[in-house]
């Protein structure tokens, strides 16, 4: 049962350094950070129900794991093809692809779920 445990600690350990990594290196995770800590502030404000927020963390999580694999796709690019090619080049574009997907997507499940309520909230604040 110990190898079992110390394997799968290896496996997080691997994985969060792999997280780090990316935070460490990539300006766009930094700005899905602020992005999706803005959306759940908001969110916890709102009072938002169990379904919203399994859809929020859904969201944020796909957006982090295309972000997350199109970091890997370009370490492995630059390491298999270090002078520039149009095939990597392809490839990075539709890794890049695949975040931007990812974040339009987000934004508009954003706008769906914290929208209306965002909106009433914010009537009921400024009349009196």
């Amino acid at each position: 049962m110990k190898p079992f445990l110390r394997s799968r600690m290896q496996s997080f350990r691997h994985a969060f350094r792999g997280w780090f990594y990316v935070l460490r290196t990539q300006r766009n995770a930094w700005i899905h950070s602020a992005i999706a800590t803005i959306v759940f502030i908001v969110g916890l404000w709102l009072e938002l129900p169990l379904r919203d927020w399994a859809i929020i963390i859904l969201t944020a999580a796909v957006v982090f794991a295309a972000e997350f694999m199109n970091t890997a796709i370009e370490v492995v690019i630059d390491l298999a093809s270090p002078d520039e090619h149009p095939l990597a080049k392809i490839g990075k574009d539709v890794g890049a692809a695949a975040v931007l997907v990812a974040a339009f997507a987000a934004i508009l499940i954003g706008l769906l779920i914290l929208g209306p309520p965002l909106w009433l909230k914010l009537i009921s604040l400024f009349t009196v």
